[in-house]
């Protein structure tokens, strides 16, 4: 019995010890990948990896992880030939294997948001031009336009719907325009107001899905295949 209890103490004990080798590996790992990440080939700043999955030693040693956790920051994207910036890339990446001497990465599939800021969207629109958070799913659209049998400017705000067109591009578009009975005013404001802005420079091989309002800005779900991470 004595014997028993002793064998069942150093099992813990090195229970123990493994588990802290193991953690204390996969942190060191992760900070590791975070200086060598290449996120699908963009510009992008600080990134954040969290390695999931127990225990980390064995998935090293066969060099596949089964999920990977990455944040992005401050991605540089474009829109209508002008620079955009993503304000984070958040993506969970699946069946993640790395080649010799963890020199390069791809993952088999992956899930991803991307969120946009109003700011980021109102720097995609016409000059003159801003967005902000309209409420209910909506965004408000603000623009001057000039009516020429007036001889002046006028601004409007409208309350517009934000589809995604063929996985690559964003729409606005305005519910509705009041024209105040002056000819020629609706088609005036949403010439101004209603866009299409493809997004170019997303990591490669991620591709939007959904585009969703909210307060802080739009976020995008995305996902794909043969994600290249490094090399």
């Amino acid at each position: 019995m004595r014997a028993l209890r002793i064998l069942l103490i150093i099992a813990v004990v090195l229970g123990g010890v493994f588990v802290a080798v193991d953690r204390a590996a996969v942190h060191f790992a992760e900070s590791e990948a975070e200086g060598r990440i290449a996120f699908g080939g963009v510009e992008s700043g600080p990134t954040r990896v969290s390695i999931k999955g127990f225990p980390f030693l064995t998935q090293a040693a066969r060099a596949e992880f089964d999920r990977v956790d990455v944040t992005v920051d401050d991605v540089q994207a474009g829109a209508a030939g002008r620079e955009i910036r993503i304000r984070k890339i958040q993506a969970q990446l699946h069946q993640v294997k790395v080649g010799g001497g963890y020199t390069s990465a791809t993952a088999a599939r992956a899930t991803g948001t991307a969120f946009l800021s109003y700011e980021a969207l109102t720097a995609a629109a016409d000059d003159g031009v801003s967005v902000a958070y309209g409420g209910d799913g909506k965004v408000k659209v603000t623009g001057s336009v000039e009516i020429p049998l007036l001889g002046e400017k006028v601004t409007r705000s409208v309350l517009s719907t934000v589809t995604l067109v063929d996985g690559d591009t964003v729409k606005v578009h305005a519910d509705e325009v009041p024209g105040e009975g002056i000819p020629g005013l609706e088609g005036l404001v949403r010439k101004k107001t209603d866009f299409d802005r493809e997004i170019a420079g997303l990591p490669d091989g991620l591709k939007m899905e959904k585009i969703e309002v909210t307060p802080g800005g739009l976020e995008i779900s995305m996902t794909g295949a043969d994600i290249r991470l490094a090399g």
